[in-house]
């Protein structure tokens, strides 16, 4: 879940129902599935398919964003990691089929940037 956290992922603050950020999302390293959806007020990117378990990613893990649209066409915001409690700042870049997100920590002196391709 933690390359899930620093990797993902939403919203629009007024309208947490529709986003351009929904669907289903595979990770660059072929390791994770995950689907953005509206949860509640905010966006939730949740685990349906991890390969590699050891480093305490499951299925169900979930992030719950809270990310606005910037000027640019991204979204930036939060996320929060309820297995870990943690939050992260976010960055998510969309274009036609893909994400490429940034997760920092630590007032953003550690980040990590993760790409995603959209699921047929």
């Amino acid at each position: 879940m933690r390359r899930l956290l620093l990797v993902l992922i939403t919203a629009s603050p007024a309208a947490a129902g529709s986003t351009t950020l929904d669907g289903t999302w595979l990770r660059d390293d072929g390791n994770a599935r995950v689907r953005i959806a509206p949860c509640g007020d905010k966006i939730c990117a949740t685990n349906l398919w991890v390969g590699d378990t050891s480093k305490g990613e499951a299925a169900g893990d979930k992030l719950v964003m809270t990310l606005s649209r910037q000027t640019d066409g991204s979204f930036s915001g939060t996320a929060y990691d309820p297995k870990r409690d943690w939050t992260y700042a976010m960055t998510v870049k969309r274009a036609p089929g893909e994400l490429n997100t940034r997760g920092c920590i630590l007032g953003r002196l550690i980040c990590r940037d993760v790409g995603w391709k959209a699921a047929d």
